[in-house]
């Protein structure tokens, strides 16, 4: 199961594999295209992402999450692709044997990839203009940001 993936997020396929007679909180969190951002109206949204990081990053964040919390699963799924609205564009899924744990790990699960997770919003509008929004700066252990351009200079020399 591909944790950053173009096709619909099939939130079925995620219960079943967390599903857990020991766990008696379920919690999920589910982020769709809306239809207005900052007073203006949306039409879609498109998402891109440099999948090898993206996916390596989702994959630490779930594991970040099972560490620090007293959770016995966290997966995290994250769209790609041209979106219409209403549609789910990520899907964060815990189960705790409580729920105190299982909101913790859920808010700590979303607010991290949005801090650590290299993925791109692009908002589509009616009138046919679109634009990237801007998003968290991007940081290497959720305190020190880092600038991709940077990073991409640094690794060509």
């Amino acid at each position: 199961m591909h944790r950053l993936q173009a096709e619909p997020l099939d939130l079925a396929a995620l219960l079943a594999a967390t599903d857990s007679a020991d766990c008696g909180a379920l919690v999920v969190f589910g982020g769709t295209v809306r239809n207005a951002n900052e007073g203006r109206p949306v039409s879609g949204m498109a998402y891109s992402a440099y999948a090898p990081l993206a996916e390596k990053l989702l994959a630490e964040i779930e594991q970040d999450t099972l560490r620090r919390f007293d959770i016995r699963h966290c997966r995290i799924q994250h769209r790609t692709g041209e979106l219409a609205l209403g549609e789910l564009s990520v899907l964060v899924v815990v189960r705790a044997a409580h729920r105190d744990a299982a909101f913790a790990a859920a808010r700590h699960a979303i607010d991290t990839l949005k801090q650590r997770v290299p993925i791109w919003k692009q908002e589509h509008y009616p009138d046919g203009d679109s634009r990237y929004l801007e998003g968290v700066p991007l940081s290497a252990d959720g305190e020190q940001p880092f600038r991709m351009e940077q990073d991409a200079q640094d690794s060509t020399g």
